[in-house]
């Protein structure tokens, strides 16, 4: 049982974490949160279809985004890159959509006049950046999308829907899938297309591509071993996974990674892949064949590939073909990061967590 605590209380949300929580490791308590990633989607799925306060907020955003100008979703961090989705989605729906940098728009943009919606996202509804936003967004059309109903922002904003992730202590896994989720909802009710037929697919694959790539994390950590670098690159919902990735590396290991477009990693940075390097690369949905031809030019280069696609292929001496489920556009934003959370797991459990439990949250500084 957990319990709530008082107002002031320094633990996420409110909530205390169990006892038998607070004694395992960080990459215990990782393994389990990536792990609880289906049951926390479906969740959050089940409550925007069922329930009528989350079904009045959503029509009222759609509402709010018939107004002239774009779409804004304004995020930090894991909560940027869940944007990234949400904006693919609309704009591949015809929708003008833009995802920024909270701090960016924060101390650079006077352009709230000439947005139809800004939808803040934020897990921790504490980030100093959104706290500011929310606060300037009193007489603007301003969403938001929030894990934390206790936070500043929760209490700041009217219209807002929730992430439904539940606490989370370790690198943002169910935070990230589940606020992709929702901006992907969020994104299809604007536009008027029909989600709920796509949500059965979309958990079966999601599940069953956490297990394909879970079974293999220690096969990808040992093709990866003595990398300089590893390069994550994709296209589309999956441009905003290959950053989250990059950071769940990054944050959890400390290893080197970096994030790419496929587009911009042709345009410099495959000029110095060599045998030292290891690029991760998503090739799904409809830039698949972009993506296998990125993977070919890398090979022909000396790098090392690990191959992210819905078909079966064979492997090679420097070649990791990774299969997952298909899932409809832009899901996939939500099922290829399952790979370099994958791989991460295995890299912590081998060498050790870069970063202990987060029981707390610290002092949230711009």
């Amino acid at each position: 049982m957990t319990e709530i605590q008082p107002k002031g209380s320094p633990w996420i949300a409110g909530v205390e974490p169990p006892a038998n929580l607070r004694d395992k490791s960080m990459v215990e308590i990782y393994e389990l949160e990536c792990r609880e990633q289906s049951e926390r989607l479906a969740q959050l799925l089940g409550d925007y279809q069922g329930d009528p306060s989350t079904r009045k907020e959503l029509d009222q955003f759609a509402a709010l985004a018939r107004s002239e100008g774009p779409v804004l979703f304004v995020g930090m961090g894991a909560s940027y890159c869940s944007s990234i989705t949400g904006v693919v989605h609309l704009q591949s729906h015809g929708r003008s959509s833009f995802a920024v940098d909270a701090s960016e728009w924060l101390h650079y943009s006077e352009a709230w006049e000439q947005v139809a919606l800004s939808m803040l996202v934020t897990t921790s509804g504490e980030s100093a950046e959104l706290v500011k936003l929310c606060q300037r967004g009193a007489n603007r059309p301003v969403g938001l999308l929030c894990n934390n109903d206790k936070s500043v922002c929760w209490s700041l904003v009217q219209h807002k829907l929730p992430i439904l992730a539940g606490p989370e202590y370790g690198n943002a896994t169910k935070t990230y899938t589940n606020a992709t989720a929702a901006c992907i909802v969020l994104a299809s009710h604007i536009v008027g297309y029909k989600w709920q037929d796509d949500v059965q697919q979309v958990l079966q694959s999601f599940s069953m591509s956490l297990e394909l790539a879970f079974r293999r994390k220690d096969e990808m950590e040992e093709f990866c071993r003595g990398a300089a670098n590893i390069e994550i690159v994709g296209r589309g919902a999956g441009y905003g996974a290959a950053i989250m990735g990059a950071l769940c590396i990054r944050e959890m290991t400390g290893n080197r990674a970096a994030p790419h477009s496929g587009g911009g990693f042709r345009h410099g940075p495959i000029l110095d892949v060599n045998g030292s390097h290891v690029a991760m690369i998503f090739a799904l949905g409809r830039t698949a064949s972009l993506g296998v031809t990125l993977a070919q030019d890398c090979l022909k280069r000396g790098g090392k590939v690990i191959l992210v696609e819905t078909e079966e292929r064979a492997a090679s001496e420097r070649l990791l073909p990774i299969r997952i489920a298909s899932v409809p556009e832009p899901w996939e934003g939500i099922t290829s990061v399952l790979v370099p959370q994958a791989l991460t797991l295995a890299i912590a459990k081998r060498f050790g967590a870069n970063l202990k439990p987060r029981f707390q949250y610290g002092e949230m500084k711009e």
